[in-house]
């Protein structure tokens, strides 16, 4: 969507062949589990922007809904997405800035729902689910070499599921709880750092950040014990040291690494792991960049184990990649993916691994200012320890945007 106007419109038309729609392992030794399953279908995205930009002031606004169609699937054949993205940047001078952004996802996809880092739940679910994200930062440069950066992020997941997809939701010995009961969470993310200009394009810091992880379910997740999704709440202290730099007006690149530290409220599982967050981005041609990242750190789970060994979440170490490149001046191709390792800590699934695969391929052909063509690919691939858990799945699209 376009910020360079007040207002802006999208639509796009597609066509999708999507050869398991369940996200089902191929040889599920659980009957209850839904079997491997494609379907045709027919998806309609209309978006909308609003942009407000003032002389110290920007204030935007955007909407994206979907609805997909699944010829296949005999009961409740739609989904129904809402995406809504509001964001305000405010400089009160030259040397303070504050910016603020909440993201809305109301979706059955993980892509969507965990849009901006790891992927809890990489299994599809039949049900819905809502996400709300609200970040805010305050920047300050209080002499010419010395500045801070606080920020507070906060994150709310709300699961809906009926009886009928447990066995789906909870594929692992042990357990009756949903969805809703393993991940309704909120969590608080506190981040303080100071800055220190050591060069004009190099820029070091040391920081902490202090998260919270509370889940929110009264709903039992095991038996006999009947526990509450809140026996894994937990805490986190995160010290590391940090580096951004632009090495040229086409690469710019930033480090944050040092150790972060959880502790569990009700179970025993507390560990000083290693925290480290890095990404680089070159524009090599005009219209064309790449986009590389690496982070490790924790994060919930929608695996539990067994009552009185429960898991209490996951190590995880994620590289990221994104390509934009300008084939031609008609012709734009896109390639993104996503891999991540996840460690399951503590409980009976101690050690266990989950490896996640997803990544697309878009290809935009401009037919003029308001026209294109579109065609995509979409690949996810789960190979996990546990059984029941691993899938491979395909998408296919084509279709037809105006913008305006």
């Amino acid at each position: 969507m376009e910020t360079s106007k007040t207002w802006s419109v999208a639509a796009s038309l597609r066509g999708f062949y999507d050869d398991n729609y369940n996200t089902a392992p191929s040889h599920a030794s659980n009957t209850n589990i839904p079997p491997v399953k494609g379907s045709f279908g027919a998806e309609i995205s209309p978006q909308f922007a609003l942009n407000f930009p003032g002389d110290q002031t920007f204030v935007g606004v955007s909407y994206i809904y979907t609805l997909r169609y699944y010829e296949a699937r005999a009961n409740n054949n739609t989904d129904h997405n809402h995406q809504l993205d509001a964001k305000l940047d405010h400089r009160f001078s030259e040397s303070y800035r504050v910016l603020f952004s909440d993201s809305f996802a109301y979706s059955q996809e993980p892509e969507i729902l965990e849009s901006n880092g790891n992927i809890t739940t990489p299994i599809r679910t039949s049900s819905d689910g809502l996400r709300n994200q609200v970040n805010l930062k305050l920047t300050g440069q209080m002499t010419e070499l010395l500045g801070f950066e606080a920020g507070y992020q906060n994150i709310w997941y709300n699961y809906f599921q009926g009886a009928s997809d447990l066995f789906k939701e909870f594929p692992v010995t042990g357990g009756i709880g949903s969805r809703a009961a393993l991940l309704n969470r909120i969590e608080h993310l506190f981040d303080i750092k100071g800055t220190w200009q050591v060069q004009e394009h190099l820029l070091g810091f040391a920081g902490y950040k202090y998260g919270i992880v509370d889940y929110t379910s009264k709903d039992p997740v095991d038996f006999p014990a009947l526990d509450p999704g809140s026996i894994r709440d937990n805490v986190s202290h995160y010290f590391y040291l940090g580096a951004s730099r632009s090495f040229s007006s086409q690469l710019t690149g930033s480090i944050q690494a040092g150790a972060q530290y959880t502790h569990f409220e009700h179970i025993s599982n507390n560990s000083w792991t290693p925290y480290v967050d890095m990404s680089g981005t070159y524009s090599y041609l005009p219209g064309s960049s790449v986009q590389l990242g690496f982070r490790h750190t924790r994060n919930a789970t929608d695996v539990l184990g067994n009552p009185g060994a429960i898991t209490g979440d996951q190590e995880t170490s994620t590289v990221y990649a994104s390509i934009n490149h300008r084939v031609t001046s008609q012709l734009t191709a896109s390639l993104v993916g996503q891999y991540q390792m996840s460690q399951f800590n503590g409980g009976t699934f101690d050690g266990k691994v989950d490896n996640f695969l997803f990544a697309s391929l878009n290809l935009s052909y401009r037919l003029n200012q308001n026209w294109a063509l579109e065609a995509s690919y979409y690949f996810d691939r789960l190979d996990s320890d546990l059984g029941d858990r691993s899938f491979t799945r395909d998408r296919y699209y084509v279709g037809v945007r105006a913008n305006y």
